[in-house]
């Protein structure tokens, strides 16, 4: 399987994201031995379905125990995706509590670091599941109680600080409606649907887009103050504003921080896809950006190569290191804080074309690797080996240039 801080696909194409999203503290307990990132390795070692993944997350952590906070694991595989929530079972206890809800099959959901599971209807094993302690441990604990006559809500009763933050529902309103612009949904609620049916069919390409949204055209656009007269007389934007301010910038323009989807502190992003219909090895690919969504481009990694470049399999966070991929986007994402307005559309001849290059050549591609396939497996992995390392390591040596192209343009403008 692809393995990385939080790991994310197996041979089988089953692929996990992962949210944190908090939990009442008294629910953390040390009596366990499975954190999250492990709780990933040994799903993905052991099963091939979404349903299997939460039949293994249940059996695990019952038998081991859950010792980390809550988390929000999207377990897909090519036939389903399930939105599954854990938290730890109370100081002192050895188990979990968990609830999973199915996103439908034409609809999208979200996560963004809040809970996002409410009422469960357990009659309806198709789309929900719970652990058997679910509704037993919050009458235990004082988190809810049936004769009180209100409706059990997952979220609500062991992470209900989260649905009152806007650090969290401001980015589900944004992606829920970027999907479904129709539902004109309100931007202060406190509560969105669970999953919305877009407007129109959503690719990769558009994903992508939702993961590199900065609120750009709506109120909680952090630049669209900052403005300064160029020498046309015109009002723009000025050349340092950029969504991604850190508190002392904010400060001195005395603006207030939103989180926006797009995110400065990423350290890699990942889209999945799950095919049906196609095997494994060509089926299951892992679109894989490095740092900041907005600067960086997004290659496809199919699950059946035999491992990723070299550079990408050395980790660079404790120290600078050239042989680390992760570098050359770093370094470029970090220098288009000086002057956003202008280095961002530089990045972006950079990035675009090596994306779209990537998506335009995909079906033509994977037409040609399955007729290898079927006659000779093995050398069909050789073809999707190469093609994914001639691709990451032409895009690691663009940006190692792009750096030192935006230091030679800026360098007389810091």
């Amino acid at each position: 399987y692809f393995n990385a801080a939080y790991p994310i696909m197996n041979e089988h194409q089953l692929a996990i994201g992962e949210t944190t999203i908090g939990s009442r503290r008294e629910l953390m307990s040390e009596n366990g031995i499975i954190d999250a990132p492990e709780l990933y390795r040994l799903v993905l070692e052991r099963a091939k379905t979404a349903r299997e993944a939460i039949r293994v997350a249940d059996e695990l952590t019952k038998a081991y125990g859950y010792n980390d906070w809550g988390e929000c694991l999207t377990f897909a595989d090519p036939k389903e995706v399930w939105q599954f929530e854990i938290h730890g079972p109370g100081k002192g206890k050895k188990g979990a509590v968990w609830a999973a809800q199915r996103v439908p099959d034409d609809e999208i959901g979200v996560s963004a670091n809040a809970g996002r599971i409410r009422e469960l209807d357990l009659a309806d094993a198709d789309h929900y599941l719970a652990s058997a302690n679910v509704t037993s441990l919050a009458e235990e604990l004082g988190y809810w109680s049936k004769a009180g006559g209100r409706p059990f809500e997952f979220t609500y009763a062991y992470d209900p600080d989260s649905r009152t933050s806007l650090y969290c529902r401001r980015r589900e309103w944004r992606v829920l409606s970027l999907i479904a612009p129709s539902l004109k949904l309100d931007p202060e609620s406190e509560n969105y649907p669970f999953s919305v049916k877009p407007d129109k069919k959503v690719s990769v390409a558009d994903v992508l887009a939702i993961f590199r949204d900065t609120y750009g055209g709506t109120e909680y656009d952090m630049t669209r103050t900052l403005t300064t007269v160029n020498r046309k007389g015109e009002t723009v934007k000025s050349p340092v504003a950029t969504p991604f301010m850190n508190g002392d910038t904010l400060a001195l323009f005395r603006l207030k921080r939103e989180r926006t989807i797009c995110s400065p502190a990423a350290t890699y992003l990942q889209i999945t896809q799950s095919r049906d219909g196609l095997p494994g090895p060509i089926g299951g690919i892992v679109w894989l950006g490095y740092d900041n969504p907005s600067t960086t481009p997004h290659l496809p990694f199919y699950i059946g190569i035999a491992q990723m470049p070299a550079s990408y399999m050395v980790d660079g966070r404790w120290t600078f290191n050239r042989n680390c991929a992760w570098w050359a986007f770093r370094t470029v994402s970090r220098l288009a804080n000086f002057r956003f307005q202008e280095m961002s559309q530089d990045i972006e001849k950079v990035w675009k074309p090596i994306e779209d290059k990537a998506f335009a050549d995909q079906a033509k591609l994977e037409e040609d690797v399955l007729a290898v396939y079927k006659k000779d497996p093995k050398k069909a992995r050789e073809l999707l080996t190469t093609y994914s390392h001639d691709l990451a390591n032409r895009a690691v040596a663009a940006y190692w240039k792009l750096g030192e192209d935006l230091w030679l343009k800026y360098s007389g403008n810091f």
